[in-house]
């Protein structure tokens, strides 16, 4: 696996494209709609993941792992790893800090251990310190290595070309302008990330 701040390199070398989190499915209680990117890819240990975002406001308070990161800017990726119906959520702020969690809903989460967030890889445009809102439009970037082992309640070993339900967010809770964004729509009557009946198939070819 390579290190986080070689993803982009690799991402780059491999073609992989990138795709867009532009679903506002809150329009009239949350309308502000910031350019966000993704792109994903195998290789031989784990997950590369790379977000691009441009937004009129950051935020990064949380600079350790587990804390409440969707109220920063807040990039995620919520997947069904196994094929059994429990989900991750992955989910990292502007400066790479992330949280991870494994269970059935919203409401039955468990959280990874230090020892499995440590096997993240990150790096991040803005650097690693926290920091409290910033004003004025910004353009940052993050980039993860996620090995299989940080689904640590499953045995997950992706081949190429794997098939697997997943959706990609944006979010900022306590940003100036609050935001909630999906790759694939969310038919819910107010936000909420943790509806895995409306996750999309995603398949990822072995690319970096």
């Amino acid at each position: 696996m390579p290190q986080a701040e070689q993803v982009i390199e690799a991402l780059d070398s491999a073609n992989v494209e990138f795709q867009q989190i532009a679903n506002v499915n809150w329009p009239e209680q949350y309308p502000y709609k910031p350019l966000v990117l993704f792109r994903i890819a195998l290789c031989e240990d784990g997950i590369l993941l790379h977000y691009q975002v441009q937004e009129q406001a950051v935020r990064a308070h949380y600079g350790e792992d587990n804390g409440d990161v969707w109220t920063d800017s807040c990039v995620e990726f919520f997947s069904i790893p196994a094929g059994d119906g429990i989900y991750y959520n992955l989910e990292c702020n502007c400066i790479g800090t992330i949280l991870i969690g494994v269970g059935p809903d919203k409401h039955s989460r468990t959280r990874a251990p230090k020892a499995i967030t440590d096997l993240v890889g990150r790096w991040s445009s803005l650097g690693r310190k926290p920091f409290e809102t910033r004003l004025g439009d910004t353009i940052w970037q993050v980039a993860l290595t996620v090995p299989y082992k940080a689904f640590f309640q499953h045995d997950v070993q992706m081949r190429p070309n794997t098939h697997f339900p997943a959706n990609f967010y944006k979010c900022g809770d306590n940003l100036p302008t609050p935001h909630f964004l999906s790759w694939t729509p969310i038919d819910l009557p107010s936000p909420n990330f943790h509806c895995p009946a409306f996750f999309s198939d995603v398949e990822v070819g072995q690319n970096a």
